[in-house]
């Protein structure tokens, strides 16, 4: 689970559940978005977006504590990209 501390922190985001990318089927998440660290003019942009994949979550879990940990894992990550967090960091880090 996310803290609240961590949720109070977003801005501009939303985080929404779709089955799967239409491209990458075996994606788990993705940020779209202007990363925290990289606004500049930002004022009236539309929200960045979170998307958590649930099937492909679910084909990657062996059972529902894999599970569970891999939502939080993925969520995580994701809310990283927000904060201008990139992948080879969050790798070093162990959240890759």
């Amino acid at each position: 689970m996310v803290p609240d501390e961590i949720w109070d922190m977003l801005d501009n985001v939303v985080v929404l559940v779709e089955d799967r990318h239409p491209d990458e089927p075996d994606l788990l998440g993705l940020y779209e978005g202007i990363p925290l660290t990289e606004r500049e003019f930002y004022a009236g942009a539309l929200p960045d977006r979170i998307l958590i994949f649930r099937e492909a979550l679910c084909d990657y879990a062996r059972d529902r504590d894999e599970l569970v940990d891999e939502v939080a894992i993925t969520v995580v990550h994701e809310i990283a990209h927000h904060f201008g967090i990139d992948d080879d960091r969050l790798h070093e880090w162990g959240w890759g």
